[in-house]
């Protein structure tokens, strides 16, 4: 018999990869921090002993959720200026609170407050884009959580930097120093087209081919910022991207709501990804991504929460069963979006979006045992005809149990293993005075 780390006895297993397999009273094997192998549970008892069982016998077992864009540190931030349009909720109070308040010890609490809450909600790689990315990037891997960290780029001062120069050195020294690191990986962050101006963009372009990085952007988010751009510029900020050599295979385009059918085609043909962010561009009045014309471009679709400030939570579950219920009204099909797609689009697409498709975002062999655990014997998922969907229709994230990442349990029965909830919820509670009382 052979000895592994890990079994795993589940009663589905949804592997993402083929898509709409789900398979029963199945396990999975975990070694070194890996998936060593999947097999139904009678060959797997038979075949191997566990230094750790798990009995899952009334769940849902899949990849952990890949949260493909968000802002963690915002979390501080959750509730300060609700329901107002994007560019007066960013002019007029989230730009001035970060002014005020983001350093260090903000962006640290922020994010573990954020990955406090992403793991009890299922996800276990998040795509970030704020501050302080150094910052972001300890606290992930202080916790053995996976992230891809946004190397930011702005052209006006910050607290982080003085100028688009000085984003891009230090944002350098961020990638220098987790390179080779396996739970981080960086992109280059280039907040928006009208907050970065020409130059810097070219660089990115030749710092993104010559180390092999990501260009992670929010793009045509609201129809506001396309009609600026064209007043300011004559083009449209896809137009202008292209021209500039952005729109590329490894090219992460953020909301994406305003885009004209050529518009459409002309991304698919140059390969780039799309990060669909349904429940912040519906709570900012944006638009709305039209994910299901774009998959059927050919377009990798990934899903993300966006901050915590503009949603106003970091839960993935919610997330597939709004761009499920979005996509099928925007295209007027009710099989549009199905269950299995957008637990895909949350899972494996955000991982090939990020460049880990190799790495994370289904459960085959080889890869990172990146998992999560839904129990689906409650009042609310039964009965029950289909896991997946009832996953993405009925569910909630109080639901989900456990979660491992690299084969580390940081989620066991609800309980946070690797960060101090009590503190981090203290700790919040302290920002919120801080805030409140100078607002």
């Amino acid at each position: 018999m052979n000895t592994v780390d890990t079994l795993i006895h589940s009663r589905w297993i949804a592997p993402i990869e083929p898509l709409e397999q789900v398979l029963e009273h199945h396990s999975l094997v975990v070694h070194e921090g890996r998936i060593l192998d999947l097999l139904p549970s009678d060959q797997a008892r038979a075949i191997y002993h566990a230094e750790a069982e798990h009995e899952l016998g009334t769940h849902l077992l899949i990849p952990g959720f890949v949260n493909a864009h968000t802002h963690a540190a915002m979390s501080l931030l959750r509730g300060l200026a609700d329901d107002l349009p994007l560019h007066e909720w960013l002019s007029e109070h989230i730009w001035p609170a970060e002014s005020r308040w983001v350093n260090e010890e903000f962006v640290h609490d922020g994010t573990q407050l954020a990955m406090a809450e992403m793991l009890r909600c299922g996800t276990t790689c998040f795509n970030d884009m704020y501050f302080f990315p150094n910052i972001a990037a300890r606290a992930a891997v202080s916790c053995g959580m996976r992230a891809c960290i946004g190397l930011i780029v702005l052209d006006f001062p910050t607290i982080w930097a003085a100028d688009a120069n000085e984003y891009i050195s230090k944002g350098l020294a961020v990638h220098d120093h987790y390179r080779g690191d396996p739970l981080i990986h960086t992109l280059f962050a280039p907040h928006a087209p009208y907050t970065v101006s020409d130059a810097p963009l070219s660089h990115l372009r030749i710092l993104a081919d010559e180390l092999e990085l990501g260009i992670h952007m929010h793009v045509h988010e609201t129809g506001e910022e396309v009609d600026k751009a064209v007043e300011l510029t004559g083009k449209r900020p896809l137009a202008r991207l292209h021209d500039l050599g952005l729109v590329a295979p490894d090219m992460l385009a953020v909301h994406m709501t305003q885009l004209t059918t050529e518009e459409i085609n002309a991304y698919a043909a140059a390969g780039g990804h799309v990060v669909h962010c349904p429940e912040s561009n519906l709570k900012l009045a944006s638009g709305i991504c039209p994910a299901q014309a774009l998959l059927a471009a050919g377009i990798n679709v990934a899903l993300g929460t966006d901050g915590a400030a503009s949603n106003n939570d970091l839960d993935m579950i919610g997330e597939m069963r709004t761009a499920a219920l979005l996509g099928k009204i925007a295209s007027d099909d009710a099989s549009a979006l199905p269950a299995h797609t957008v637990l895909r689009m949350a899972t494996l697409n955000g991982a090939v979006a990020l460049g880990l498709g190799d790495q994370t975002g289904s459960l085959v062999k080889g890869k990172w045992a990146d998992l999560a655990a839904i129990n689906l014997d409650t009042l609310e998922t039964q009965p029950l005809y289909d896991p997946v969907s009832q996953l993405v229709y009925a569910s909630s994230r109080e639901q989900v149990t456990d979660v491992w990442v690299a084969g580390q349990q940081l989620l066991k029965s609800r309980r946070l293993t690797t960060l101090d909830g009590a503190d981090i919820l203290e700790r919040a509670h302290a920002w919120q005075l801080r805030i409140r009382s100078n607002a």
